[in-house]
Formats: structure tokens, C-alpha cells, sequence
């Protein structure tokens, strides 16, 4: 059924028969589900590639799967993904495409957008990406003054920079040792400070992701990154900003490559377009790490692993697309966060990867999933009456266990939580170190079985503890989680990780028939700065101020003594 022909979420009765199956489970236990099922820990799982996913501690029987899968049927969550597949305009508010997916086709696949095939253009760019990432990891590519580049910093903001930052932090393993690589995003000019400090302009490369070359955080650091070249140059007997715009330009085009669209935009910048790498008005930011904007990572790992990122995510992408209902884990994962935040009114979900390498992952899903299902209408622009995408959070283990798990064991709140861990650790990781791997490891299993099940009053008094201590000691357990565990954390492992939960996010806006591809409410604060900015260097008076704002901008000039 498309999105014009449903019927409101609520008024379904696949939906209305979900409610009275809650109701009717009342407060599930977990120790008596699995009392009651004593294979329930065979059959609660799924093999996916290279990922074992135990979904076991959930508060579900087969009733509540087959329910869910029943409002999945009902509210077209497979045929919205057969028109993503297909190339379809599915991101409504903005008329575009959603292909993502293509990203990662291998070459032989035909995927049409507005009916061009796509993937022969993915190709072409993945292919012109690896020779420059191999120019610039073998010193073949030179900076101005002849030296080998020695440092990559890649400049963007959102999905330009959580991507690539956080999937080249998960495979540091694997990158080339001798480069430095940094990641800037903040508009606070300290970000770029702190990257730049201690580096040598002739020896540094700049990654400039902007699709339209427009994006003011952006261009604003990229902007004072420029200048802090040119400078730079300039003090060693290079080229200096004051040696002439075509001398400085050459400089800039040896230091400067750009993932962009806007040709003109690139060139008025100083870099030379043919080391533009393009990407496409249909792929979101949110989803475009696997593309150009990859290009840093690239170079970090070179082009054989970052194919095999590519080949990790098309391998779940073909599952998503392919298994059945009852087999199909980004199908499952979605359902069940529809579950708990629809049902038990939870409000938040954690993601907390037992791997020191997995630190920004929580981050990155942060903005898939907020910014993809953080939506108030749905699709044909109707408040929505339900609740729709949660907060996302966490860090990695064993950090948070001595942070906020007291709140995840002790605390009123129901959080869903992922625990996502690995078989083995890094091969470069000393053996001293290896063995630390299994006490790592037995911290996830261990908070698992602790949020599932607690412990009860009598097991508290069992071990001697005072009775007025008891109620102090008691954990209630009923807490889900899924537990995600694959052999090593790769390339490929990265990208089937990424894929299962761009997928699970898609299932959920399907489900809430919400646009999950469009990003409106980043729009109007960025608007208000640049209007507020006038008023703050120069005392310009700004129309349409609330009193509080207008009231804080005077603050603000008074203490920087304007």
C-alpha cells in the first residue's frame, strides 16, 4: 500500500491488535519467557554475513513477532523498499531519489535513476578515487614545494565528517601509519586550531566535503585553512598570499582537493577540478560515507579495503532486500524499536559497542537515526500522533559501565540497548594486550545477563546482605537488549554494521510513514546565525529578535567589550 492510500497508523487494526497484545502481556519477565522457553536462546537469533544477532532478552513471544510483522505488511514497509531499490523518488518533500544503495552495487548492476543507470557513474568515481588515494599513500602526489604529503585533514560537517571520522577511527587497524589524519567539523574556529597546530602546510593535504561548496561551517574553515597554508608557504620561501592569486593558486591546487558538485564553486575556491570527486543529489548526507566523501578514508586504508567496506554493506543491502519476513534483521531491529517506543513508551536507545575502535560509532547513528525519524508529520504533511524516532546514545564499554549503567539497571526508564563485540581483537594489537580482549568481552556478556535478568530480593538476602540494604542491592532486570557478535572488526564487518542500521532506521520511518530522507529542521536554525551574526560584530540591528535573543546578543557584545 502506498503512503496516499493508508489509513492514519493508529486507526489499523494491525496496530489497534498490537495495543491489546501489550496490554495483554502486561509486565513481561524475562525470566519467566525463558523458563517458558527453553530453546528460547537458539531460536531468538539470526546469521546475517559476518553478524550473529541474539534478539532473545526481549520482552516478545512469537505472537508479538508475528503482530509486528503483520503492521510491516500493512503499512508497505517492503514495497517502500522495493521503490528505494528501484530508484524511485521515495524522499517526497525534496523530489529526489534515494540510492544510497548504489553506492555499493558492484558493477554490473543496473539501478536507474530518472532513467540513467547510476552505477557506471559510481564506478568511475570509486575508480578515480583509488588512483588519487594510491598517489597520495605511495608520495607520488607532492605538495607545493615538492614533499610528500604527510597529513590528510579532511574539513566538512555533519555526514561529511561523522562518516569518514568515525569509520576511519573503527579501522585504524588497517590504515596507513605513516599518514596523519584529521577531522575537522566545528564552526569554532579552536577545531581547526587544534588540527593545524602542530602540522607543516607543505606537507598537508586538505579534503574539502561540500556537495554544493556552499556550506558555511565549511567553507569557512576551509577558507581559513587556505590562508594558514599560504601563510605557511610563504615563511619557508614558497608562495605567500601576497605572490599573486595564480601562484597561490597553484599552491592551493596541490594542497586542495574537493567532494563536491559545484564545479564553479571549486574552481573560484582555487582547486583544480579535475581533482573534484563528484557525488549525487540522491545520495543524503547522513548515508554518503561509502561515496566521494569517503576519500579520506580511502587514503587511510587504501582502495582494496575500502572496496571491502563497500562489499559488507551490499551484502546486507541484498539481504534487506531479498529474506523473508521472519529471517530479515533490519526488518526485525526496526519492529522492535516500533515495539518499545510505541508500546512501552520508551524514549531512548543505546548503542554501546564493547571495541575502543567502534568510539564514534554511537555518534554517527546519532545522526542516521535522529536526523533521519525525527519528524513530527508524515508524509503527506499530517501531525503524526504517535511516537516517532528515539534518542540515540552511548559510548563504548567498559566506560559507560562506570558512568550511566546504574540509570540503564537501577532507573525508572525503559532503553532499549545494543551490546556489539568481537571475537577477536586488532592482529597488531601486542600479546600482552590480547589477553585483556577476554575480560572485555566478558563485560559485555556479563551487563547482558544483568540488565535481562537482576537480581531478586531473595537473592540479595541469600548472600548475607543486611535487610535494609536489600531494596538498595535489588536490580529488577526486564531490561532488553540485542547482542550483535562477529568475528573481528574489518572493513567488511564495518559496512554490514552500518547497512543493518541504515536499514532498521528505514523500516521505522516506513512503518511511521514519515519522509526519513529529508532534513528540514538543520535549515532554520543555520538561517537565524547568519542573520544574528551582523548583529554580533557590528551592532547591526536584526528584525524579528525574541527579547531573551536580542537581550543575550547585547550580553555578548558587552563582555567581548564591543
Amino acid at each position: 500500500m502506498n503512503a496516499e492510500g493508508r489509513s492514519r497508523l493508529d486507526q489499523m487494526p494491525e496496530w489497534t491488535a498490537l495495543g491489546a497484545h501489550r496490554a495483554q502481556l502486561g509486565e513481561p519477565q524475562l525470566r519467566d519467557l525463558f523458563a517458558q522457553e527453553p530453546e528460547r536462546a537458539g531460536r531468538y537469533t539470526l546469521r546475517v554475513g559476518d553478524l550473529h544477532i541474539d534478539y532473545s532478552k526481549h520482552l516478545i513471544t512469537e505472537e508479538t513477532l508475528l503482530l509486528l510483522r503483520e503492521l510491516a505488511a500493512a503499512t508497505g514497509v517492503t514495497g517502500l523498499r522495493d521503490a528505494m531499490f528501484r530508484g524511485e523518488k521515495i524522499n517526497v518533500t525534496e523530489g529526489r531519489s534515494v540510492l544510497h544503495t548504489a553506492l555499493r552495487a558492484p558493477g554490473s548492476a543496473v539501478i536507474e535513476a530518472d532513467g540513467q543507470n547510476v552505477v557506471p557513474a559510481v564506478h568511475a568515481v570509486l575508480t578515480k578515487m583509488a588512483t588519487f588515494a594510491d598517489r597520495v599513500r605511495s608520495g607520488d602526489w607532492t605538495g607545493h614545494t615538492g614533499r610528500c604529503i604527510k597529513a590528510v585533514v579532511n574539513i566538512g560537517i555533519g555526514g561529511s565528517d561523522l562518516g569518514p571520522a568515525m569509520a576511519y577511527e573503527a579501522l585504524r587497524a588497517y590504515t596507513h601509519r605513516d599518514l596523519e589524519f584529521r577531522f575537522v567539523s566545528n564552526v569554532d574556529g579552536a577545531d581547526l586550531h587544534e588540527a593545524l597546530r602542530d602540522l607543516d602546510p607543505a606537507e598537508t593535504l586538505f579534503v574539502i566535503a561540500s556537495k554544493t561548496f556552499t556550506t558555511i561551517e565549511t567553507i569557512t574553515n576551509a577558507t581559513a585553512a587556505r590562508a594558514w597554508l599560504l601563510d605557511g608557504l610563504g615563511a619557508e620561501g614558497g608562495t605567500s598570499r601576497s605572490s599573486g592569486a595564480e601562484s597561490g593558486g597553484e599552491a592551493v591546487a596541490k594542497h586542495f582537493v574537493a567532494l563536491s558538485t559545484n564545479a564553479e564553486k571549486v574552481a573560484a575556491f582555487g582547486i583544480d577540478t579535475v581533482n573534484m570527486f563528484e557525488f549525487w543529489d540522491w545520495v543524503g548526507g547522513r548515508y554518503s560515507y561509502d561515496s566521494a566523501i569517503g576519500l579520506s578514508l580511502m587514503i587511510a586504508i587504501g582502495p582494496e579495503h575500502f572496496r571491502e567496506m563497500l562489499a559488507g554493506f551490499h551484502l546486507v543491502d541484498e539481504h534487506f532486500r531479498t529474506a523473508p519476513a521472519e529471517e530479515n534483521a533490519p526488518l526485525l531491529l526496526g519492529l522492535l524499536g516500533i515495539w518499545y517506543g510505541n508500546f512501552f513508551d520508551a524514549q531512548s536507545h543505546a548503542v554501546l559497542p564493547y571495541s575502543h575502535y567502534l568510539s564514534k560509532f554511537t555518534a554517527y547513528l546519532q545522526q542516521l537515526d535522529m536526523e533521519s525519524n525525527g519528524k513530527s508529520v508524515d508524509r503527506e504533511g499530517r501531525p503524526v500522533r504517535w511516537q516517532t524516532g528515539p534518542v540515540v546514545w552511548g559510548t563504548p564499554g567498559t566506560n559507560g559501565q562506570h558512568a550511566y549503567y546504574q540509570l540503564l539497571h537501577q532507573g525508572t526508564k525503559m532503553i532499549p540497548a545494543d551490546l556489539i563485540g568481537f571475537a577477536r581483537p586488532v592482529d597488531d594489537l601486542e600479546p600482552r594486550l590480547v589477553a585483556q580482549h577476554d575480560l572485555l568481552m566478558a563485560n559485555l556478556f556479563a551487563q547482558g545477563q544483568a540488565l535481562a535478568f537482576g537480581k531478586t530480593p531473595d537473592e540479595v538476602r541469600a548472600e548475607g546482605v543486611a535487610e535494609e540494604l536489600v531494596p538498595h542491592r535489588t536490580f529488577r532486570g526486564n531490561h532488553p537488549t540485542t547482542t550483535i557478535l562477529a568475528t573481528e572488526l574489518s572493513p567488511s564487518v564495518l559496512g554490514q554494521l552500518i547497512a543493518l542500521y541504515e536499514h532498521k532506521v528505514f523500516v521505522q520511518g516506513a512503518v511511521w510513514n514519515i519522509d526519513s530522507f529529508d532534513q528540514w529542521g538543520v535549515e532554520l536554525g543555520k538561517v537565524l546565525a547568519r542573520r544574528v551574526e551582523p548583529a554580533l560584530t557590528d551592532g547591526a540591528e536584526v528584525p524579528g529578535l525574541d527579547a531573551s535573543t536580542a537581550a543575550l546578543v547585547t550580553k555578548y557584545r558587552e563582555l567581548r567589550g564591543r
